[in-house]
């Protein structure tokens, strides 16, 4: 197969090394030449840090670079069966991507969007064959990251998604079906994990550091909120966040916050800027957490609750069945156990408990129980027997 990437910043050339790993011909976009460059050598230097590990020997690293092309013009994409965009979150940007290729492609070329925030229906506007247009969502870094949300839009013809499962499949990837829904399974899922940490630091309750402290002691995450905000970046994040609360038409449950906003208009985007929710400077100080465990557990129990319900609203939805949603949880942001399997630990009757406490101090529909959970509840379910 042919693949062609379109776009040569990180996402882009992770994909094409992972799709040149599987054994297929690349050919790697960017009109940007030293872009392009850049990339190449970027993927030079990571297979030769694989060699050096002894990961791979020195002769497949180079039958794999010799698979990926450098193009700098869509018409040397002429000829592949499936390309995958991963330009920036613009969508305007994206259609005009889109439009392009299809003047260049042949009609049963495979179109995919490697799009975090944008519905796949959108971005297939801009096409004349908008049922070959669909979602591959890989996770940063891609060679690393072993989830890939695949995504039909409306008008995706049917048998495009399993078509999809299976390729994504013979890259080592593990694919999850989503329906074409703001945020998808993970980056909906996962903005409780986000935005209730940052609500009880506003609200006084613990500095950043404890609240980090907590989610991995007594959570089991293997970073904390903040830290994992400050490695994706406070910019992508926050835009992530806004859009999946406007798609939503301003559910409560996924409103911003305005202390990340502010972050954000400061261009404190986290490591990749220097400072963020923490100071990456050379010398500074890491601020210490308060390791009381009752209020760890208390914080703790308050996220995962939210998540929890986030999950059982997203499988009442339809979003996903609840395997893709506990593998997407687990393989897509390396949750410590799928949110499901972890409500039939603590009960959903427990669940909703702690969601109506909530509720009732303070009266905001952010903390609605799922009806989803209320019926298991009343029924004495689980979501695995």
């Amino acid at each position: 197969m042919k693949v062609g990437i379109v776009g040569s910043g990180a996402m882009g050339s992770g994909i094409a090394r992972v799709a040149a790993e599987a054994g297929e011909e690349v050919f790697l976009f960017d009109s940007n030449k030293e872009a392009l460059q850049r990339a190449g050598m970027n993927l030079f230097e990571a297979f030769k840090a694989q060699v050096e590990k002894g990961r791979l020997p020195a002769g497949d690293a180079d039958i794999i670079l010799k698979r990926i092309f450098p193009v700098s013009s869509l018409k040397d994409l002429a000829s592949c069966d499936l390309i995958i965009e991963a330009v920036v979150e613009d969508i305007g940007v994206k259609h005009q991507v889109f439009r392009e290729l299809e003047a260049v492609v042949a009609r049963q070329c495979i179109l995919a969007t490697n799009t975090s925030s944008f519905s796949i229906a959108g971005i297939s506007s801009a096409c004349v064959v908008k049922e070959r247009v669909i979602g591959l969502h890989f996770f940063n870094p891609a060679p690393v990251m072993p989830l890939v949300e695949v995504i039909p839009g409306i008008l995706t013809v049917e048998n495009l998604s399993s078509l999809c499962i299976e390729l994504m499949k013979k890259w080592n990837k593990i694919p999850v079906l989503a329906k074409d829904m703001p945020g998808f399974i993970v980056n909906r899922v996962a903005r409780s994990f986000y935005g209730e940490s940052i609500r009880i630091l506003e609200e006084g309750i613990a500095s950043v550091a404890t609240v980090d402290y907590a989610m991995k002691t007594f959570g089991g995450f293997r970073m904390g909120p903040f830290e994992l905000m400050d490695f994706i970046g406070n910019d992508i994040n926050f835009r992530v966040t806004e859009s999946v609360w406007t798609q939503f038409f301003y559910e409560p449950r996924f409103k911003p916050s305005v202390t990340q906003k502010r972050l954000f208009e400061a261009g404190l985007y986290g490591k990749k800027s220097g400072r963020g929710y923490y100071n990456y400077a050379s010398g500074s100080d890491r601020p210490q957490p308060d390791t009381d465990p009752e209020l760890g557990r208390r914080i703790a129990d308050r996220v995962i609750v939210m998540l929890i319900n986030e999950a059982a609203e997203a499988l009442y939805s339809g979003l996903a069945s609840k395997d893709d949603i506990e593998l997407a949880m687990t393989k897509g942001v390396n949750y410590p156990k799928g949110l499901l399997h972890w409500c039939d630990e603590l009960g959903a009757d427990a669940v909703c408990r702690q969601l109506r406490t909530l509720h009732e101090a303070y009266g905001e529909e952010r903390y609605r129980p799922s009806l989803l959970l209320k019926i298991m509840t009343a029924e004495r379910k689980k979501f695995f027997s």
